[in-house]
């Protein structure tokens, strides 16, 4: 952390500096230990909060690939200013949106989701590729990964705390009407400050100001066929897809998990606060672990942790579920770290914001999977058996570990077949 504030080391150059900040901006957001149930209580139902769930997937599915062959051919720091912008935008729609309206509140919360959904797209890809390609030496992105991750779990303690406290009115002693906004006037404010620092990145590599349609989808073309035709590439991919869809859906409904094993919603900040803690140290960890090990091994070992969390998660215990929560948390910030680290030291810098953003692709394609599998066997068992919502979640989280072991011994039986490399080089 200290090269960041000295500027010394990988952090002497500017851009470097500014995406260790702007990722941590953009992504330590004050409302994500309450995301559910801030909706929840804004008047819209659970099956319309899955329904804004998926129109966010689907923005991005659409969005993620064509912004990064943008970001690639006519320069990153234009897509990252839209990004801040778009986000400006999306917190407003937030601010605003009428509590108790019925579908007039559906239709800002989609409105929100839209523009969150194109600003994680434009965002994806573009901030690693031009930081990566500010770089003088290419392994010093070890050590930019590893303060950047520091300093984003960081402000994760202090968003996921104050989040959720202010939004417990009764904790802060203000009328639950205001109080459920303040979390989302935090996050404009977040916004505001990511737009700025994005002015402050300079372009490493100027593009093509007439990039029009057909070079977006030859670029993107060019990326996808790249990533599916290169062993390593597609086996890191679909590895970590795997393991990312089943730990994103978890962070995706953890408050209604905390509510089920009778947790109060005023500490489900201090918990989020404590799974970022565990972030700051993770970083370190990482950065050993891929020294020492395959890649293939960082996988294995990424996968039996989130096996393990995931199987103390189906126990449902009374309070002390929530240590394997925070268990999820930190096996996911750890993968985050092999992504950027492998996909980063194999794509070559002409297309690698957009493979970046294929890798992003696919990755919500697996989270989209998993979070549609999830909610559909928490209804059928709803449906078909009669339980009530806490014992269609608790069995159907009883049963995910299961499913995900099933899924992640077919990739080790195709990575054996392939011959996963051992070692990642262009």
């Amino acid at each position: 952390m200290s090269s960041l504030i000295r500027a010394t080391g990988p952090f002497a150059q500017a851009n470097v500096r500014w995406y260790a900040w702007f990722t941590t901006l953009f992504n330590a957001r004050f409302y994500y230990p309450i995301l559910a149930i801030l909706f929840l209580d804004l008047g819209l139902t659970l099956s319309q909060f899955v329904t804004l769930n998926a129109i966010w997937a689907v923005t991005i599915f659409l969005a993620e690939v064509p912004s990064g062959a943008l970001a690639d051919l006519i320069g990153r720091r234009k897509l990252l200013i839209s990004a801040a912008g778009l986000m400006v935008l999306e917190m407003l729609v937030l601010v605003v949106a009428p509590k108790d309206a019925g579908l007039w509140l559906f239709g800002f919360c989609a409105v929100n989701r839209v523009l969150s959904g194109l600003a994680e797209a434009a965002a994806s890809g573009a901030d690693e590729a031009l930081a990566f390609d500010s770089l003088e030496k290419e392994e010093d992105w070890d050590e930019v990964l590893e303060t950047t991750f520091k300093l984003r779990s960081s402000a994760m303690v202090v968003a996921m705390v104050v989040g959720a406290l202010v939004y417990d009115a009764g904790a802060v002693g203000l009328d639950a009407e205001i109080a459920h906004r303040l979390p989302i006037v935090f996050c404009l404010v977040q916004a505001v400050a990511a737009f700025i620092v994005s002015l402050k990145f300079r372009e490493v590599k100027e593009g093509d100001q007439a990039a029009g349609f057909t070079a977006i989808l030859g670029q993107t073309w060019r990326a996808a066929k790249w990533v599916f035709t290169t062993k390593a590439a597609i086996l890191i991919v679909i590895g970590g897809l795997l393991i990312d869809g089943v730990v994103r859906n978890f962070a995706t409904i953890n408050s209604e998990y905390y509510r089920l094993i009778e947790i109060p919603t005023y500490t489900f900040g201090f918990i989020a606060a404590g799974a970022a803690l565990l972030g700051i140290y993770t970083p370190r960890l990482s950065r050993y672990l891929v020294g020492m090990y395959a890649p293939l091994t960082n996988f294995v070992m990424t996968a039996g942790w989130s096996l393990l969390c995931l199987y103390l998660l189906g126990q449902a215990w009374t309070h002390w579920g929530v240590l394997p929560g925070i268990g999820v948390m930190a096996g996911m910030s750890h993968l985050g770290f092999l992504m950027s680290r492998y996909l980063n030291g194999l794509a070559d810098s002409s297309q690698r914001a957009t493979v970046l953003s294929v890798k992003g692709l696919l990755f919500n394609i697996g989270y989209g999977t998993a979070s549609l599998v999830f909610a559909g066997t928490v209804s059928f068992q709803k449906r078909k058996f009669g339980k009530t919502d806490d014992e269609a979640l608790t069995w159907t989280l009883e049963w995910q570990p299961w499913a995900f072991l099933a899924a992640f011994l077919v990739f080790l039986i195709i990575a054996r077949i392939l011959r996963f490399p051992k070692k990642i080089t262009k």
